[in-house]
């Protein structure tokens, strides 16, 4: 049973924070900077490029979004050493300076002037030094209130609002007095439900700005005059499952804050929180974005909760994924950390299937490798609000 005692094996980050993975990333600032990236990480075995399609062109509030999103990547805790590419300097120096900020080793290189066989040839040089500085790091001892943990769910159905969601919300509950800092999202996905999250928000300012949030959500469908989501929200998968409608999907997915949570402060995407207990960040519903905008928000450990089944991963924030569905379990248990399917069956309850997550998350945290790590799934996907120049 996790309590105030409990503790993880950590990497202890030079700004305090403790991740649960050390990984040395080559970070491309824009699209033109990908075959770099992967070049390096080619060469130096062990380290990870992340390569994205954005980067130029962009400007105004998506330009500070796409930022946001780089050097949250860069800073999280689970990341322990950045090699930046661009194509142009001026970006790529205000890439590594907000990772710098971190106390974290951090480089950059520019393409511009030098070509890709320089500078590939100099990021290697260094990406090998980060390589081994981090490979002698140690984990050691932290307090489960060191853990910064997300959530968000995928694929769901009616066994997702009745099993795994209940069971994050379970595990949500627990963690919340132990000091952890929590977050939930999917905007899209509280339509209908709205009021209920409003509800649990713990003053009138925080209400105000969860609605802030929503209200500016409905304003895009409006301002396109998109009368419903009928092609997006339910999706086709979600039909299958059994979900008619996007008001029997927020209620199931708003089960993942548990009974007693508060929601405390609500986050713009990528964000991060400046305190523990439950956040709520504004944020599309598409698995791969969602979870890169956690990630960059500086969240070392995700649950998600899938009915149809999912197979997102991502290269910076191990997933954990897990079902209600017995079907599910049975035809993609690969990609299972866990099957609660039991729940269902009347063969455990609630609180049991909360405590087995919990566990799965604390082995995670100590070192086990997700079934999305195990299988390969690094999904970096970009959140973009609007088109280039």
């Amino acid at each position: 049973m996790i309590n105030s005692k409990t503790i993880f094996r950590g990497y202890r980050r030079e700004n305090g924070r403790a991740g649960v993975r050390n990984h040395v990333i080559i970070l491309p600032v824009d699209d033109l900077a990908n075959a770099a990236c992967e070049a390096v990480a080619n060469n130096i075995k062990g380290a990870m490029a992340i390569p994205h399609p954005y980067g130029r062109l962009q400007f105004g509030a998506d330009l500070d979004l796409h930022f946001r999103t780089l050097i949250g990547a860069g800073s999280n805790p689970n990341v322990a050493a950045v090699v930046v590419i661009g194509i142009e300097e001026g970006w790529t120096k205000r890439v590594v300076d907000g990772i710098a900020r971190t106390g974290k080793p951090v480089i950059g290189f520019g393409i511009e002037l030098h070509g890709d066989h320089d500078t590939i040839l100099r990021a290697s040089k260094v990406a090998k030094e980060y390589m081994q500085w981090a490979s002698e790091l140690k984990r050691e001892e932290c307090p489960v209130s060191d853990l910064w943990v997300s959530c968000k769910c995928g694929e769901s159905d009616t066994t997702s609002g009745c099993g795994s969601n209940p069971t994050v919300g379970n595990a949500f509950d627990k963690l919340e007095p132990l000091g952890v800092t929590m977050c939930f999202g999917e905007t899209t996905e509280i339509t209908g439900g709205e009021q209920i999250v409003a509800d649990r928000c713990a003053n009138g300012e925080v209400r105000e700005r969860f609605m802030f949030m929503f209200d500016r959500y409905q304003e895009v469908i409006n301002r396109h005059k998109t009368d419903d989501l009928s092609d997006s929200q339910p999706t086709k998968g979600n039909i299958a499952g059994g979900l008619t409608t996007i008001e029997e999907k927020a209620f199931g997915n708003i089960q993942k804050i548990g009974k007693k949570c508060k929601v405390i402060g609500v986050l713009d995407k990528a964000e991060a929180p400046t305190g523990p207990g439950l956040w709520f960040m504004d944020s599309s519903s598409a698995a791969a974005e969602m979870v890169t905008l956690l990630a960059a928000a500086g969240y070392v450990v995700h649950l998600f909760p899938t009915g149809q089944g999912n197979v997102i991963g991502n290269p910076i924030l191990p997933v954990i994924k897990l079902t209600a569905n017995p079907r599910t379990a049975r035809t993609m248990s690969e990609h299972m950390d866990l099957d609660v399917s039991g729940l269902l069956q009347r063969e455990k309850n609630l609180d049991q299937a909360g405590n087995e997550l919990l566990e799965v998350m604390l082995r995670t945290c100590n070192g086990r490798l997700t079934a999305s790590e195990a299988l390969g799934h690094r999904e970096f996907v970009m959140t973009r609000l609007y088109e280039s120049a």
